[in-house]
């Protein structure tokens, strides 16, 4: 009897915690195993680990600075080497810091589209190089759609406001790099968008204001962090998916802000 092929492995780039650590857990129930980025929060990463790996038999936590091309270059070979194999990245951790027009600096460009649009675009580029690797083997030969990207977007671009300049710009840039890299990688390697809305609060809001934000939609409530895993599992598990964004957020992007959330 022929053996079963081992789990598939996704690495999920900052999946300490909020977010990430959701599409972590979520992957591992599903039966993935998570190889859990991280750049700081290591015990917290540590964490995620250990609990993917009581749902899914086996994760790892691999510490980059997605800032430092080099460091970038060495993760999926260090995930390929823990594991034997990758399947998919999910691109999920962003730099977030504020400018406008009037404080853009090319200091402050630089530093987003390095961590939320070069590093996404290697990663990208190491699991297709990975891909074909495995397929000049026979071990993977006519699966096409198995492998894929998914890489975390916001619907603030398509419902552009003058606020995180820089940052907006990155994941831009991103989205474009969507359309790029699915006609450049296929068929090897899907890659798809996913774009959330106001999903989790943070310091910039007190839990009133939060709550009173996420209604603020066509549906009267924006993205929850199950829906966003959810978005993300469907993205991985359609073969047919690829150059496209999903934008789960409650219709947010249908409505005109003048403001980030966090300064309204």
């Amino acid at each position: 009897m022929k053996p079963a092929p081992p789990a598939p492995v996704v690495l999920v780039t900052g999946a300490a915690r909020r977010l990430g650590r959701e599409i972590a857990l979520a992957l591992a129930a599903s039966g993935w195993r998570v190889a859990v980025h991280y750049r700081s929060s290591a015990e917290d990463a540590i964490k995620t680990a250990a609990d993917c790996a009581e749902l899914a038999g086996a994760a790892a936590s691999f510490c980059c600075e997605l800032e430092d091309e080099t460091a970038v270059r060495g993760l999926l070979p260090q995930v390929i080497q823990h594991f034997g194999q990758i399947d998919a990245v999910v691109n999920n951790a962003s730099t977030f810091e504020h400018d406008n027009a009037a404080s853009f600096s090319f200091a402050s460009l630089e530093k987003h589209l390095r961590s939320n649009t070069g590093a996404a675009i290697l990663l990208a580029q190491a699991l297709h190089a990975h891909v074909l690797a495995r397929q000049a083997t026979d071990a993977v030969a006519g699966q096409t759609g198995r492998f894929a990207v998914v890489n975390l977007l916001d619907q603030k671009l398509w419902n552009q406001n003058p606020d995180f300049f820089s940052y907006t710009l990155s994941k831009a840039a991103l989205e474009a790099a969507n359309t790029m890299l699915a006609i450049a990688l296929a068929p090897q390697v899907r890659v798809v968008g996913v774009a959330p809305g106001l999903t989790l609060t943070s310091h910039l809001l007190s839990d009133e204001k939060f709550l009173a934000l996420h209604k603020l939609s066509p549906l009267g409530r924006s993205s929850s962090p199950a829906d966003v895993v959810a978005t993300v599992k469907f993205a991985l598990d359609n073969a047919s998916i690829t150059g496209t964004t999903l934008l789960v957020d409650g219709g947010q992007h249908l409505m005109k802000f003048e403001r980030d959330f966090s300064l309204m």
